[in-house]
């Protein structure tokens, strides 16, 4: 957890895109800035405490869902009055959430940092499986199902000890 001004900070939260083909006929809807193509986004919350996966969102057509609306669809419903999230720039006009910017001070600006490239390290261990990380080319409403199963493989591996680096002191001021 980050503390930021007595609210607390339990998870990093950011928008992850996975390339499938083009549907026909050719729809905005679909379009990654990521990518420059057709693709669909997810938003992975992830337990700023331990690394783990707290919740995956999606998946929603990447053009016509940034990730700050998937963030207000849904997760943002759930968090409990003095609780934020953290996460990049992307996110920024939402009182719910602390971005760089947001920083009281450098060692905090840090931990922050910390988190949020923790959190990216889970991102690329989920996109590593080859069904993810190439275009996928099947029926988009088992794509969920994909990403869920790379999601628990994942999460599997973490409580077996391979889980990614820790983001600093737990008795850090800064992260309680």
């Amino acid at each position: 957890m980050i503390n930021h001004g007595g609210e607390r900070c339990l998870v990093t939260i950011d928008g992850v895109d996975f390339l499938i083909y083009e549907p026909s006929p050719f729809d905005r809807k679909w379009y990654s800035h990521k990518f420059g193509s057709a693709g669909l986004r997810y938003e992975l919350a992830i337990i700023i405490k331990m690394g783990m996966i707290a919740a995956i969102t999606g998946p929603f057509e990447c053009g016509r869902w940034p990730d700050i609306k998937i963030f207000r669809y849904k997760l943002k419903q759930m968090l409990t009055p003095g609780e934020k999230v953290v996460a990049d720039r992307g996110y920024r006009g939402d009182t719910k959430i602390l971005t760089p910017g947001d920083a009281i001070s450098f060692d905090h600006y840090n931990a922050m940092n910390k988190a949020r490239a923790r959190h990216e390290t889970v991102n690329g261990r989920i996109k590593t499986w080859g069904i993810c990380k190439f275009v996928y080319r099947h029926d988009i409403k088992k794509h969920h199902l994909v990403v869920r199963g790379a999601a628990v493989i994942e999460m599997l591996k973490m409580q077996l000890g391979d889980g990614p680096f820790q983001v600093g002191d737990l008795e850090d001021p800064i992260l309680l």
